[in-house]
């Protein structure tokens, strides 16, 4: 998955001392402004979501060859937001809901990537942790959490999940595959506390995003392929699940992030400023490449093939 989260002026909603933002989607176009910054059309399709985040999209493949791009909805909770994620900044352990802990903010001009969009292999997404898929069988469910796309129709949708790396070298604000100027814990996950490496010793907060699918229009198995494999494919080519990623561009205001990530933020937050759902769908902006991406079509835009 692409996703490249940038301002977010969004609602904040109940959620135990960390931050949680819905992000409503702005267009669906091809543009990618961390990978491929200034190419019109990027490569492959993108959601826009939040303050000007990007996210790849999804396609159901039909038994006889057709592709359908499957849509995204709120998360549990966020009912009445249009499509888009839910993007989380964590400054502690999920459920040490005080927040006592102190992490520094990502700073002005920060990037960074996480995945790898050629990957076709187990071997190739298990070098990134926590990038993960859930098939809900209800709104809630969280549980299991596996590398592959599903193999079996879910009841409530997909969703994907990326926990991005929160060490960082404490230097350099981006570096040229975006990933090599931050880590994960060297041992353990964010949650459970590990400690960072000495290359990266600076603690950050735990950027965190969810998106839901809903391919409950798509759960007839006799539109599903012959041979029982699964259907869906990245809008990239991806029909294995391991090519899913995603992006990040810093553009908070100021020390906006750093003040939120320094209080325990329950119910609201007092330093940040929140926007209503209504005023959140009313945001949106023109897209540049005029394709058709919601009805049925025999190609990926961009041409991509299923598969590789």
């Amino acid at each position: 998955m692409k996703l490249v989260a940038l301002t977010l002026g969004a609602l904040i909603t109940p959620g135990f001392g960390l931050l949680r933002f819905p992000c409503a989607q702005l267009v669906i176009d091809r543009l990618d402004p961390l990978v491929s910054p200034g190419q019109i059309p990027s490569p492959h399709l993108h959601q826009i979501v939040g303050g000007s985040a990007v996210n790849s999209n999804r396609y159901f493949k039909a038994r006889n060859g057709t592709y359908k791009r499957v849509p995204q909805v709120p998360n549990f909770g966020f009912d009445g937001v249009r499509g888009g994620m839910t993007v989380y900044y964590m400054q502690d352990g999920l459920y040490n809901y005080q927040q006592t802990s102190k992490v520094t903010s990502f700073q002005p001009g920060f990037r960074m990537f996480i995945g790898n969009v050629t990957a076709r292999t187990r071997e190739d997404m298990e070098r990134y942790r926590q990038v993960t898929y859930t098939c809900l069988e209800t709104d809630i469910t969280r549980d299991p959490q596996i590398l592959d796309f599903p193999s079996k129709p879910c009841r409530y949708g997909i969703m994907t999940a990326l926990r991005f790396p929160t060490c960082w070298d404490g230097k350099n604000l981006d570096s040229p595959d975006h990933m090599a100027h931050m880590a994960y814990p060297e041992y353990g996950t964010f949650e459970t506390g590990g400690a960072c490496p000495d290359s990266h010793p600076v603690r950050m907060g735990q950027l965190f995003y969810e998106v839901n699918w809903d391919t409950t229009q798509f759960n007839n198995l006799e539109d599903w392929p012959e041979d029982g494999s699964q259907p869906f494919v990245w809008s990239f080519g991806d029909n294995t699940g391991y090519g899913n990623h995603a992006d990040y561009v810093f553009g908070w205001q100021g020390n906006a992030l750093q003040r939120a990530l320094d209080q325990p933020c329950y119910i609201n937050c007092n330093t940040l400023k929140t926007q209503s759902i209504a005023a959140m769908n009313a945001c949106g902006i023109d897209r540049v490449v005029n394709e058709d991406i919601d009805g049925w079509t025999e190609e990926l835009p961009g041409g991509f093939v299923s598969g590789m």
